[in-house]
């Protein structure tokens, strides 16, 4: 077993916010391995998040962000448990971060499930016409796999993060989800544009 530091444990704590004891077991888990440990908390942050799915979402917050030219702004509501995790002063910083994000992007749809099935049919007709000639086994895993990326840049929750692209706005919000111990999620988000529809 790695012998772990104060240190060690201090930095992984300082990048994901978890508490010591997790950033601990991480790191003992993985020999002291810094960015194996960062991936294995997201790993337990989405399984986390996935337990807690059927919660009931009974407060949160509508956070606002208006882009310094003043011609961007945006709205999201982020629903959790409880108001006592919905003051939270991170809590309101996700939302803010979140909103950030939508008047930074643009995004069309909050979820996949959101795209509606005539225009999931309407790329997909558009992406076949890349695969013709593939074979036919692969055809429809590079077709799905064309698709989703298309899809992951108009969908918010699938977005890579602006201010760390190396998670998602799924896994920002799993991550809140493993720190705080609640359900957590977007309830909706608007985009304003001037002289945009």
């Amino acid at each position: 077993m790695a012998n772990i530091t104060t240190e060690q444990i201090k930095e992984l704590r300082d990048n994901t916010g978890l508490s010591i004891m997790q950033c601990k077991k991480a790191l003992e888990e993985t020999a002291g391995d810094m960015g194996k440990a960062i991936v294995l908390l997201q790993k337990k942050g989405a399984g986390i998040a996935a337990k807690k799915a059927d919660r009931t979402l009974g407060a949160g917050c509508v956070a606002s962000y208006v882009h310094t030219n003043g011609n961007i702004a945006s709205l999201v509501e982020l629903l959790c448990e409880t108001d006592f995790v919905a003051k939270n002063e991170e809590f309101k910083a996700l939302a803010y971060n979140i909103a950030m994000q939508a008047a930074a992007t643009n995004p069309t749809y909050l979820k996949m499930s959101d795209i509606p099935e005539a225009v999931r049919k309407e790329a997909e007709e558009v992406f076949a016409k890349e695969v013709e000639g593939k074979p036919a086994d692969m055809k429809a895993k590079i077709l799905e796999g064309k698709t989703n990326s298309y899809f992951k840049e108009k969908v918010l929750m699938e977005q890579e993060y602006i201010k760390n692209p190396e998670v998602t706005i799924t896994g920002l919000i799993e991550g809140f989800i493993q720190k705080f111990g609640e359900r957590t999620e977007v309830g909706r988000f608007v985009r304003f544009g001037v002289g945009q529809k």
